[in-house]
């Protein structure tokens, strides 16, 4: 799940390892999600360590589940490029590894480690149903690691739910749930 919109989003500036707070409607947004999770029997939560997801965690379950916060599930590092306007986003042809020469990552990066975290995760016994609370860019690399076929360009919108199901280390996309 994408967290909930943020000051930063609002603002239109990049987000990656910085932080700020959901706005109200960020916080409506996991409120209102935690109807679904209403109705699904988590058996775990992990959220990014970023303040912003995990705030988005709490209230997506209501708190009725404890959980743990794992790098592994944090945005893209923007380096030099951190909180500066999205507008300095170079075109998505060139993307790739463009933050690494700015103390950032690139795409390959971040694909490679929520890959290997949501395996992890589920590798764990008992982890039969598992929230996983992350970010825009996060998510994206790992949808595209299982689905090759998507749209480079796709939107995840904030506290959208992208649904899998994983069995034998593969993840195969459901659908994604938005507001």
């Amino acid at each position: 799940m994408r967290h909930g919109q943020t000051l930063f989003n609002v603002r239109r500036k990049m987000q990656g390892w910085c932080d700020s707070p959901l706005t109200e409607l960020g916080i409506e947004q996991a409120s209102q999600a935690a109807a679904y999770f209403d109705e699904i029997e988590l058996t775990h939560l992990y959220s990014s360590s970023s303040e912003r997801a995990c705030d988005t965690a709490e209230l997506a379950t209501r708190n009725r589940l404890p959980y743990q916060r794992l790098k592994g599930l944090k945005e893209i590092s923007f380096g030099l490029y951190e909180g500066e306007s999205e507008d300095l986003h170079p075109d998505l042809e060139t993307r790739e590894h463009h933050y690494v020469q700015f103390g950032g990552e690139s795409k390959t990066a971040v694909r490679e480690r929520m890959v290997d975290t949501c395996r992890a995760i589920m590798q764990n016994e008992d982890h039969h149903c598992v929230l996983a609370v992350s970010h825009y860019g996060a998510c994206k690399q790992f949808h595209l690691h299982w689905n090759q076929d998507a749209d480079p360009a796709m939107t995840i919108p904030n506290c959208a739910i992208l649904k899998y199901q994983y069995h034998d280390g593969q993840f195969e996309f459901i659908e994604m749930i938005t507001g």
